[in-house]
């Protein structure tokens, strides 16, 4: 996995890689396919390297372990070294703020999960900080996570598993289509949540609601 698909710029989801755990070789591949830009958060640099992975830039204060593999780096041609100190953002925040900073609108982010819990609920609320700048998706071999906007559509096969978490609080939430539904309800963190829905029947699953942020998952399993 030497090189990524060529597309044009920004045709296409960049992709950032965290350091939290892997995801199937088969989720990197396809993703990789059709990134026009990858970018690694710091310590992740060293896996994609060890794996020959091919990445565009490389971001972050550098603190995470002994350093990078540098005639690995070397071998990979031209990589972009993106210094970012600030110790208020994460390597996340500085990953998303950097690609914004360069035109992107969107972008996949896998690595983001599983290791440590902090990281994982820190990478997840983060999701929403920025949905006015740029479209961001977590994904791993399990779910797929994202900023629900406040009037939703989508088809999914019956039985597709869906979970609707509050970021803080959201209000004024409808939906349709699933089996549990929700008419005008507050969910609320750390009251209620709307953990393990699910579609009722195939079709189009329909979410709406007026007040707070709430984080779509799509669950797999």
């Amino acid at each position: 996995m030497s090189s990524h698909h060529i597309v044009k710029d920004n045709q296409e989801p960049a992709l950032i890689i965290a350091n939290g755990a892997s995801c199937s070789s088969e989720l990197l591949q396809q993703l990789m396919e059709w990134s026009p830009y990858v970018l690694a958060l710091d310590g992740a640099a060293n896996r994609l390297l060890e794996q020959n992975i091919r990445f565009d830039a490389w971001i972050g204060d550098f603190d995470s372990g002994a350093g990078v593999n540098e005639s690995a780096l070397l071998k990979m041609g031209s990589i972009e070294r993106i210094t970012a100190l600030d110790q208020n953002k994460t390597d996340l925040h500085k990953g998303i703020e950097f690609l914004i900073s360069k035109g992107h609108v969107a972008a996949n982010i896998i690595w983001a999960t599983g290791k440590r819990a902090d990281h994982t609920f820190n990478n997840m609320a983060i999701l929403w900080q920025y949905h006015d700048q740029i479209t961001l998706r977590i994904l791993d071999d399990h779910s797929r996570v994202y900023p629900l906007p406040q009037s939703f559509q989508k088809w999914y096969p019956k039985g597709t598993q869906l979970s609707l978490i509050p970021v803080g609080s959201a209000s004024g939430i409808t939906t349709q289509n699933l089996l549990y539904p929700l008419s005008d309800d507050c969910l609320e963190l750390p009251h209620r949540t709307g953990n393990s829905n699910e579609v009722a029947v195939d079709g189009f699953v329909e979410i709406h609601y007026t007040e707070g942020y709430l984080l779509m998952m799509e669950c797999l399993d």
